[in-house]
């Protein structure tokens, strides 16, 4: 079978490939803003609270991959470290994960691009959002064919676009703030949210912090196209965690002390719920311009590295033979997975417009999320049990108490509220902030659901039919 293209991207390429699945401008705008009525003024600390918490689980996928480097990623980490039949489980739920990202993206740019001309021009109806979430798809598509050089290129510039327009954003709000810079942010003192004052509000907070960071693992799916691998991919995952980390605490904070941390309560809901374009509106129309182009680059940026990441998952599994052999196809100019990528393109178009047709591209939008997050949770905290049970059954003259023991307990413990919160789960014991989910979102869950039972009818049939392509789960092709 034709193999992915060795050595093609370095570390720089794959660590973007991460730091674009983070996806920071959008989750700046968008997903930490949402632990505001929680934390109140303390969610900068909240942010910190979460980083910590993925921080253990970074740590745990870097210590898998620096020894089991495969396009496989945490499917193959969770089929060595565990057992084959669980790595199957965990690769059938990652693809699914992994393919939603484009659809649940490039809604977002449609309706973004779409309000955003309709508030500067009213004959422009918002209804004409299809148009942008179309030309996105087609435009990711096109990248992550032409092959890995070409679409890990795409991550960086974009990637690097994002960051710089936010960062800079950021300082200059603190910078304006002059004597009302206030680090006590960075502690409970304004953590002032009815009903979650103190430690409970940023502990709530940093739930939907941590969301943030999802997709700080997306560089090791390139391990088998990556130069050095080994020490490449460990080094990307550690990078894009820690550099983006540090870009939420930054921006969190400027939010913060410009807006007032007494009221940031009330943050989320500022400016019709887009309170960064609220933030930068303020400053003036240069600035609104600039956050706004990172938001739809981040977007772009997120969607072509999901792809990368699908399209090698799919690849991997279908080498593996418990997905169709053609997915592991590869064109032969350009060495990507080309009916992957078809099949990537297939399902963004007909979910975004689908949902989006039926319902709004909005609540389309916070359907594929719901789904996307409910999987992607279990997902890490399987990666982390993945890596006590590696360390324990194959390395252990390598098996250090804290790096493979203490970090990962640690690491799944704290994606525990996560996954409540994700799914809606209520009457959880300390979790009191968590609220049912409303429908049509609860269609996400219940999806993500049906496809979860249909991958334990799926694993009944293979482990049947062909018990040897469940073992090649684990296999590792260096």
């Amino acid at each position: 079978m034709a193999q992915l293209e060795r050595n093609a991207v370095g570390l720089r390429e794959v660590a973007f490939q991460s730091i674009c699945c983070m996806a920071p401008a959008a989750a700046i705008a968008a997903s930490i803003p949402f632990g505001s009525p929680l934390a109140g003024g303390a969610l900068p600390l909240a942010v910190v609270f979460a980083f910590i918490g993925i921080f253990f689980t970074a740590s745990s996928i870097g210590q898998l991959a620096a020894h089991i480097p495969s396009a496989g990623s945490v499917a193959t980490y969770s089929a060595v470290g565990l057992r084959p039949w669980v790595g199957f489980l965990v690769g059938w739920i990652y693809a699914a994960v992994e393919i939603l990202i484009v659809p649940l993206v490039m809604l977002q740019l449609g309706y973004t691009v779409a309000g955003e001309w309709n508030s500067e021009n009213s004959s422009f109806s918002t209804g004409n959002w299809w148009i942008f979430t179309t030309l996105g798809i087609l435009l990711v598509g096109f990248l992550v064919y032409r092959g890995i050089r070409t679409s890990t290129k795409a991550g960086v510039i974009l990637g690097a676009v994002e960051i710089i327009v936010f960062a800079l954003f950021g300082l200059y709000l603190i910078v304006k703030a002059g004597g009302n810079n206030d680090l006590a942010v960075f502690s409970t003192k304004y953590a002032n949210a009815e009903g979650f004052t103190g430690w409970s509000g940023v502990i709530a907070g940093s739930v939907f912090c941590l969301l943030a960071f999802a997709g700080f693992e997306a560089a090791a799916p390139l391990a088998e196209e990556t130069k050095n691998p080994k020490k490449n991919i460990p080094k990307a995952v550690m990078i894009a965690t820690v550099s983006i980390g540090a870009l939420y605490a930054l921006t969190t904070y400027a939010a913060a002390i410009t807006f007032g941390p007494d009221k940031f309560k009330d943050f989320a809901g500022y400016n019709n719920g887009v309170p960064w374009s609220g933030l930068a509106k303020g400053v003036g129309t240069i600035f609104w311009l600039l956050v706004l182009f990172a938001i739809i680059n981040s977007t772009i940026a997120n969607a072509n590295g999901g792809a990368n990441v699908f399209t090698r998952t799919a690849y991997a599994f279908g080498r593996a033979g418990v997905f169709p052999g053609k997915l592991a196809e590869l064109d032969p100019k350009y060495k990507s997975p080309r009916n992957a990528v078809l099949l990537q393109l297939a399902v963004g178009l007909a979910l975004a417009l689908g949902l989006g047709s039926k319902y709004t591209p909005q609540t389309a939008f916070g359907i594929v999320a719901t789904g996307l997050v409910v999987a992607i949770v279990p997902v890490y905290m399987i990666a982390n049990l993945a890596c006590i049970g590696y360390f324990s059954k194959h390395r252990k003259e390598e098996r250090h108490p804290l790096l493979h023991i203490i970090v990962p307990i640690i690491g799944f413990l704290f994606l525990i509220p996560g996954f409540f919160n994700a799914a809606g789960i209520t009457g959880v014991p300390g979790l009191k902030f968590i609220v049912a989910l409303s429908s049509p979102l609860t269609l996400g869950a219940y999806a993500m659901g049906v496809w979860i039972l249909l991958g334990f009818v799926a694993l009944a049939y293979l482990n049947k039919n062909k018990p040897e392509a469940i073992k090649a789960v684990a296999t590792v092709h260096e």
